[in-house]
């Protein structure tokens, strides 16, 4: 048994990690076979030879690595962002398990947990101290794609990512709207859970959308909005808008869509949907996609982007020019989701907001996180100094 794998599993803490079922097996990958299984139960972690049991998460990593995360969690961290370290299925319980066998200080530890509010169970990943940081993931996305921003922000402040309802693990109502505003809702019940009177917010593609509502609807809440390639509405005509304003999102509760065949189509249309950030990306998308609830909150939400009204009073460019809190745009120049030419246009008509372009696509969080984190940084220390 590897010397660094029975560290990690001696010091599993049950209380940093938000367990569905109360138990896991997750298998571990060292170089280039997985000899290992940690299984958790009844509080307890306990390391096996691999068998044929069904893993829910896969770690793997070459022996130094491993080494290097028995000793220093944000060495993990480091691995993790650099594609050393890989976490596939559930990234929830992979990296809720690094979490809880981490061994840091109280003060900065990762802690994977479920809080009840009053728009639900919501799922969540915190670290650190001091300003709160909320990170808003974008549509098929979990929790888990803002790990690099916490490992990054951590330091000194406390950084939230959350699970949106009908996303990863938190609950997946079916009678909600699933657009901007109810979002909104959610992050301020959220704060009033936490006890957190305001708040920086961080968001990412339909996070970004969902923070820019919170700014709109909420202003004394938010400290101010970091936006990674925000999804925001659309300038030219909708030509299939009939179609989704049908009640066609609710056929997600019918819809067949057995594994061996959404699997295989997602990873097919998802630019490298096999590999590295983007497979995991895919495994978290499947996680809520093959069950009806997570179809429903899917469709529901993509109906709701593409159905973003831009102007009149109510239209999200009419009412951007009275955001108030500061603002800080991250672009990219290869994102074919939110194009860069959308820049202009916030140009337009929200002056006082700050621009950031950088060479990735749409997730830069993940593709650039050096460079993504560095602005944010440097963007929040402005923000206080100003304060």
């Amino acid at each position: 048994m590897p010397e660094a794998l029975a560290t990690l599993v001696r010091r599993y803490d049950p209380a940093l990690i938000d367990l569905p079922g109360g138990s896991a097996v997750i298998r571990i990958g060292v170089g280039g076979g997985f000899a290992w299984n940690a299984v958790i139960k009844d509080g307890e972690a306990h390391l096996h030879p691999a068998d044929g049991a069904r893993e829910d998460a896969v770690l793997s990593a070459d022996p130094e690595t491993w080494r290097r995360i028995a000793t220093d969690l944000e060495a993990g961290m480091d691995a993790f962002k650099a594609g050393r370290l890989r976490v596939r299925r559930n990234l929830h319980i992979g990296i809720g398990f690094l979490a809880a066998t981490g061994g840091m200080s109280e003060e900065r530890r990762l802690v994977f947990e479920s809080v009840e509010t009053s728009e639900g169970r919501l799922s969540m990943a915190s670290a650190g101290e001091g300003e709160p940081v909320i990170c808003l993931h974008g549509l098929g996305g979990t929790k888990a794609s803002f790990m690099t921003t916490i490992a990054a922000l951590s330091e000194d402040r406390r950084v939230i990512a959350v699970d949106f309802p009908g996303f990863g693990d938190s609950d997946k109502p079916l009678d909600v709207e699933y657009d901007a505003p109810y979002f909104s809702r959610v992050v301020t019940a959220l704060m009033d859970e936490l006890g957190v009177d305001s708040a920086h917010l961080i968001g990412n593609s339909m996070g970004g959308r969902v923070a820019i509502e919170t700014g709109l609807l909420f202003p004394e809440r938010v400290d101010s909005l970091v936006l990674f390639t925000p999804a925001l509405a659309w300038l030219r005509d909708r030509r299939w808008r009939w179609l989704f304003q049908s009640s066609l999102p609710n056929l997600g509760l019918i819809q067949p869509a057995p594994r061996m065949v959404a699997e295989p189509f997602v990873r097919a249309i998802v630019p490298g949907g096999n590999d590295g950030w983007a497979a995991a990306g895919v495994d978290e998308f499947l996680r809520a996609f093959l069950k009806p609830r997570g179809r429903v909150a899917f469709y529901k939400s993509l109906r709701n982007i593409y159905l973003d009204e831009p102007h009149g009073e109510e239209g999200l460019w009419t009412r951007l020019a009275g955001l108030q809190p500061p603002a800080l745009f991250v672009w990219g120049r290869e994102d074919q989701l939110v194009p860069i030419g959308f820049r202009k246009h916030v140009e337009r008509v929200l002056d006082s907001a700050r621009h950031v372009e950088l060479d990735c696509g749409h997730v830069p969080q993940l593709e650039l996180p050096d460079q993504t984190h560095r602005a944010t940084a440097d963007f929040l220390d402005s923000v206080q100094i100003a304060v």
